[in-house]
């Protein structure tokens, strides 16, 4: 039965399928944000530091060991940038909910009440046709 909220809830039922899509789509980025910090920090296990050589080999083995601390750095603030990016996705699909919800409610109630008036316009019409019938064997009678 149509209502003047169904419109609204088809609406609010798609905007709330594309906040589950938004929230995801950050979950996905959350975990890649995570394997790129636990391969970074991995990384940085794995590489060694020369006991014996040129100051060269040093040097390029401190620049080493500063860039994946500045990869490990960045892959941090990515992993930080995209929980903050999951929190905002689900307070949105939490309030698209709830809006959703309440259109959802209004139409129900209004299809219930016009499920009343149905019925009610049922009984009154039983009512008149019991009536007439009544009356239609009381003049047969007489």
């Amino acid at each position: 039965m149509k209502t003047r909220f169904t419109s609204l809830v088809y609406i609010k039922k798609n905007i709330v399928q594309k906040s589950e899509r938004l929230l995801q789509q950050a979950n996905a980025n959350l975990n890649k944000a995570k394997k790129a910090l636990q391969d970074s920090l991995e990384y940085l296990q794995e590489i060694k530091l020369p006991s014996h050589g040129k100051i060269a080999e040093f040097l390029a083995n401190r620049t080493l060991f500063d860039v994946q601390r500045a990869i490990i750095q960045h892959n941090e603030e990515w992993l930080q940038y995209t929980k903050n990016e999951v929190a905002q996705a689900k307070e949105q699909l939490k309030k698209d909910m709830i809006e959703y919800e309440k259109y959802k409610y209004l139409e129900y109630e209004e299809i219930q009440k016009a499920l009343k008036e149905i019925k009610i316009q049922e009984a009154k019409d039983l009512d008149e046709i019991a009536l007439m019938t009544y009356t239609n064997k009381n003049k047969e009678a007489s």
